[in-house]
C-alpha cells in the first residue's frame, strides 16, 4: 500500500467513484467547480455540471472535497 493511500481522504489508485450532481438542489454557488475544476464545470446559469463521472485516484478527491463544501448539499460522491 502506498503512504498516501493510508491517511484519511485519500484514495488508493484503483478505487473508482461515481460522481452525480442533483440539479433540482444546486443553486450556483460554484465551489464545487472552484474547488475541484477537473471534476466539474458550470452552466450558462452557474449551475454545477459533472466532467467526468467515474473517477479514482487524486480526481476522486476533488470530487470529495466539492461535495462537502457544497451547502446545498446537491453532490453526491459514491464508492
Amino acid at each position: 500500500m502506498r503512504a498516501d493511500a493510508a491517511r484519511p481522504g485519500r484514495h488508493s489508485e484503483g478505487v473508482i467513484v461515481k460522481v452525480s450532481v442533483d440539479p433540482n438542489l444546486c443553486v450556483g454557488h460554484g465551489r464545487c467547480y472552484v474547488l475541484a475544476p477537473d471534476v466539474f464545470t458550470t452552466d450558462d446559469f452557474g449551475h454545477c455540471e459533472v466532467l467526468v463521472e467515474s473517477l479514482e485516484g487524486p480526481l476522486a478527491d476533488q470530487a470529495r472535497i466539492g461535495a462537502e463544501n457544497c451547502p446545498e448539499r446537491a453532490i453526491t460522491v459514491e464508492d
